[in-house]
């Protein structure tokens, strides 16, 4: 460990440890006076006084049976935590309680038993999909309606219950990302009479520069499918429809129950409240890590810039938000805004979101509101434009460089953009299982080939554990020769997006002159189903 990294270590544990709750301390909240601009609420927020909350946010995990998932305890204490803080600072605070599908999985296995007897890697070489059934099967592999000619754009694989022959009954269907969510397709398998379900990537789009498009598909159904469900990469996928006489055994351990969790909602007690300027991070993490990075990261650095700004008195109310249940499918997000009615929705002039900014193998990726990439989605909505420019402009100003983050709605700001919505959107995202190019290298530096966050969704995205649970001990060897690492944590990309996060926060409080007016709501609520199509199962922002 660098003479750095120790003092910063030093200097975040002491702030931890001055207070009574969870590791931190409410006095230090607001404690550098009125940061009513940029350059005030950037000195203010320290990367030690982000890293505190990370230290508290590890501690929760660890005394709670390793995770801070929602519907589970440590999920509970992560609430009380920044919920108390706030309370504490000034802020008008909610705890919104809502029911979600709670999934979890205690094991699986999946092996090729013809005609090449093969046996699969879990994490590697498939991903069990969360909400998947429980079962013990050895099958045929049956491909259904897949389309493997290039540029396979269009994919509609298992989206119609037509696209279901009797071929099926009793084996396991494979089927190919697009279309409809990734739960529509296990839950057509199975009412087609499938045994179990595997969901290859959808292989479009240039391998390098859309390789999350190609790599392990990491899914998550949404709600409970009734059959084992798994997620391959396009690769092994292809592989599988190509090869005749295909079997294989697959096993699943699951749980799936009702469970009620949170979202945690703030606000300042001045400013106008028809015109909200709002900015939100998921709270919870996976079921099998404390998710430093997914998402501590985007929670600490938000709970930071709310405790600094509390003394100022903003021309716009700001309305800040922890949700629950994200990894469930953006359940807590999505629960919000359909709560709100088409008035109160049109009161929110912009939503900022951050999730996992601190990636080990970063990348400054921007949400490209105006699809100037030309990949992916396609633009937010009137004003997501605006939003992006305002990041670019902070991220130029300090020299560095940015990708263009493709506006998928597949995090917590796909509610606010969903149609019947239209909110402006905006926010910042490191990586997660994509990986990064020689380009990327070029402007960010970093491990050619290896995952932005080589952590993402496993039990090693930890702040102090990661060799020993599970992390590639030679990639983050090289990661720490080029960085500075704190665990899973980049903290040159957490110090500098928190500061991103600050002015972007700090200077809607005061001006949102330059997001465009939005057409008057509609006369009924309107309807959110959470992310786009194709995004809609997907866990990766």
């Amino acid at each position: 460990m660098s003479r750095s990294v120790r003092r910063l270590l030093g200097a975040a544990t002491a702030a931890a440890l001055v207070g009574s709750i969870g590791l931190a301390s409410p006095a230090h909240a607001g404690s550098s006076g009125n940061n009513d601009t940029p350059k005030k609420l950037t000195k203010a927020v320290t990367l030690p006084g982000v890293m505190r909350h990370l230290l508290a946010f590890q501690a929760i995990g660890d005394k709670n049976g390793g995770n801070r998932a929602s519907g589970q305890p440590g999920h509970k204490r992560s609430a009380d935590y920044v919920a108390a803080l706030l309370q504490h600072a000034g802020y008008t605070v909610t705890r919104q309680p809502f029911q979600f599908n709670f999934c979890d999985q205690s094991g699986s296995s999946f092996a090729q038993t013809a005609p090449t007897p093969t046996t699969y890697v879990d994490g590697t070489d498939y991903d069990l999909m969360d909400c998947s059934g429980s079962g013990d099967i050895t099958a045929a592999v049956v491909p259904v309606d897949l389309n493997l000619v290039a540029p396979r754009t269009t994919v509609t694989s298992g989206c119609e219950a037509s696209d279901f022959t009797a071929a099926v009954v009793g084996k396991i269907a494979l089927m190919q990302r697009g279309g409809c969510p990734f739960g529509t397709k296990a839950a057509n398998a199975a009412a087609a009479g499938a045994a179990g379900a595997i969901v290859m990537n959808q292989g479009n789009g240039d391998p390098v520069t859309n390789a999350d498009r190609y790599s392990l598909l990491l899914g998550t159904l949404g709600a409970p499918v009734g059959i084992p469900a798994i997620g391959v990469s396009y690769a092994t996928g292809a592989a599988f429809a190509d090869t005749p006489g295909l079997t294989a055994h697959l096993t699943a351990n699951t749980t799936a129950e009702i469970r009620t969790t949170e979202n945690v909602i703030a606000e300042t007690k001045t400013g106008r409240a028809d015109n909200v300027v709002m900015a939100g991070a998921h709270l919870d993490s996976e079921p099998d890590t404390v998710g430093v990075n997914d998402n501590a990261s985007g929670s600490a650095g938000l709970l930071e810039v709310a405790l600094q700004m509390a003394k100022v008195k903003p021309k716009n109310k700001v309305r800040f938000a922890w949700w629950g249940a994200e990894e469930a499918n953006l359940v807590g997000s999505t629960f919000y805004v359909t709560n709100l009615t088409p008035q109160q929705q049109a009161q929110i002039t912009l939503y900022l979101n951050f999730d996992m900014i601190a990636s080990a193998n970063y990348m400054f990726g921007v949400y490209d509101g105006d699809d100037s990439a030309a990949q992916g989605s396609g633009p937010g909505p009137a004003g997501s434009a605006q939003i992006e420019k305002l990041f670019e402009a902070f991220y130029a100003s300090r020299g560095q460089p940015t990708n263009a983050a493709d506006f998928t709605g597949r995090s917590d700001y796909g509610p606010f953009i969903a149609a019947g919505v239209r909110i402006p959107a905006g926010g910042l995202f490191t990586g997660a299982e994509g990986i990064k190019s020689a380009a990327d290298v070029a402007k960010f530096g970093g491990v050619e080939g290896a995952q932005y966050d080589p952590c993402y969704h496993d039990p090693c995205d930890d702040l102090f554990r990661v060799v020993q649970k599970g992390g590639d001990a030679a990639l983050y060897a090289q990661l720490r020769s080029r960085y500075e690492l704190i665990g899973n944590i980049n903290t040159f990309a957490l110090d500098t997006n928190a500061d991103a996060i600050a002015t972007a926060v700090i200077t809607y409080a005061f001006d949102t002159s330059t997001i465009p007016p939005r057409t008057a709501p509609a006369a009924t609520k309107a309807t959110v189903a959470g992310p786009q199509t194709d995004a809609n199962g997907l866990h990766l922002r």
